[in-house]
């Protein structure tokens, strides 16, 4: 916000690039962008560092299919998981904390970034599968 107010001819057209980017725009150009964005302080629907921590842990630097049925079954898991979680004793709301012992308030943040980050190296659509998530949670328990 400081760096708006200070520099505004610097952060308007980087808003404005994070702002033309859709959902079928070249993902190269998408995390280029969203890169600038982020070292800017401009808050992304995809973390570009987090992608890049995630592709950089493959040795061979190429994700396989076999790598994308597990981001799949990874958001399963995560998904048949919350009610357990849910019924965890730690999942009570600790009002001098302002939130939950176990930080499951951090879940959902983390569901989305980590899903964005997993779909985006494997160049599929982010929507679709958090759908498919939510499908998966509510036909689960």
């Amino acid at each position: 916000q400081v760096f708006s107010h200070h520099c505004p001819f610097l952060m308007g057209p980087i808003e404005c690039l994070t702002d033309i980017v859709t959902p079928d725009t070249d993902i190269q150009v998408t995390l280029g962008i969203f890169e600038l964005a982020s070292a800017a302080g401009v808050p992304c629907e995809i973390d570009p560092a987090l992608v890049n921590a995630l592709a950089g842990s493959k040795m061979d630097g190429s994700p396989t299919e076999e790598d994308y049925k597990v981001a799949c079954l990874l958001l399963v898991f995560v998904a048949v998981s919350l009610p357990l979680l849910a019924s965890d004793p730690a999942s009570v709301y600790n009002t001098e904390m302002d939130g939950y012992n176990n930080n499951i308030h951090c879940l959902a943040k983390a569901i989305i970034h980590v899903s964005a980050a997993l779909f985006t190296i494997h160049n599929k659509n982010i929507e679709t599968h958090l759908k498919e998530f939510l499908l998966v949670r509510g036909t689960g328990g």
